[in-house]
């Protein structure tokens, strides 16, 4: 494998087109890769179709739209063939609803104690008037919002949909001892813009107001529709069999839009704007330097452990 995560399985010949399309792909993976982020297939697709980038050909000439079903299988396709053929970096894309779980192992003792001074955070919550969640309907966009809810600490849940019981009877159990703390609960949600996406924010404040045995408030930070005439993603034709269809359609008409389709910065500025406007600064700072001091004396340990 190269440096740049390229390797090569196959011998494969690509048309000009599809050339071009694979170079446009690696352009794209790139950019976001030097902003620290990693896609999804689903999310490569529509920066193909916000930047308008899908050829006149693959117009599917009932609808009028490039957007459409055929287009995403074709894009796949043509980019697992690029990554088979060493044009495509394996690094970049990634594949969050099938994961690979392995034990973690140390060369010494030592490097662990050091892994274990990185890795140490303090609890800043601990000082602050609030307590803050963030869910995401979808797992795919757990690489852009999972880092920037770790970095500011707190918890960050994908619920691949409709949440599990299991999932929210635990958030709930979390949100009443906040509450018994005497905690300000905040919960932030991030969904499609269709019949279930928009309903899944009523399903989850119903239900973590069961666990919770408290009144709560769901922040739906996206997406909305100020948002979708401000960034204006590509729309999709919603499903017609969903039990919500007749009821969205009438307010939103027949349309929907996705959470994958917005610029994923745009997404993760939009939680850590949310969750940072939360925060009280000079608690915060404190937490900071305690921080800081204990990684100092855990890593002083360190220097003087002796190996075994």
């Amino acid at each position: 494998m190269t440096k740049d995560g390229r390797e090569q399985f196959i011998s494969r010949r690509f048309s000009e087109q599809s050339l071009e399309l694979l170079s446009r792909s690696d352009n794209i993976l790139n950019e976001y890769a030097r902003l620290g982020y990693d896609l999804s297939l689903r999310q490569l697709y529509y920066q193909f179709v916000a930047r308008d980038l899908l050829p006149y050909s693959w117009i599917d000439p009932n609808t009028g739209s490039k957007n459409n079903n055929k287009s995403y299988k074709k894009l796949v396709s043509l980019v697992g063939d690029g990554r088979l053929a060493g044009i495509i970096p394996w690094n970049m894309i990634v594949d969050r609803n099938r994961e690979t779980q392995s034990t973690g192992t140390w060369s010494s003792s030592r490097n662990f104690l050091l892994a274990a001074a990185n890795a140490f955070r303090f609890d800043k919550w601990n000082f602050q008037p609030a307590y803050v969640e963030c869910m995401v309907e979808k797992d795919a966009l757990s690489g852009v919002l999972g880092p920037v809810c770790k970095s500011l600490g707190i918890h960050f849940t994908a619920n691949k949909g409709y949440s599990s019981l299991s999932n929210l009877y635990e958030a709930g159990q979390r949100i009443a001892r906040a509450i018994d703390y005497g905690k300000e609960v905040h919960i932030l949600y991030l969904g499609d813009h269709d019949p279930s996406g928009l309903d899944m924010t009523r399903d989850i404040a119903d239900r973590l107001e069961l666990f919770s045995r408290a009144a709560l408030y769901v922040d739906r930070l996206a997406l909305n529709m100020d948002q979708i005439t401000t960034l204006n993603p590509p729309e999709n034709p919603a499903k017609e069999t969903d039990s919500r269809f007749e009821a969205y359609a009438e307010k939103y008409g027949r349309q929907c839009w996705e959470l994958d389709a917005i610029e994923p910065g745009e997404l993760a500025d939009l939680v850590k704007d949310a969750v940072e406007a939360l925060i009280e600064p000079y608690e915060w700072n404190k937490a900071l330097e305690i921080e800081r001091e204990k990684i100092e004396s855990i890593k002083e340990f360190v220097e003087g452990y002796r190996e075994l």
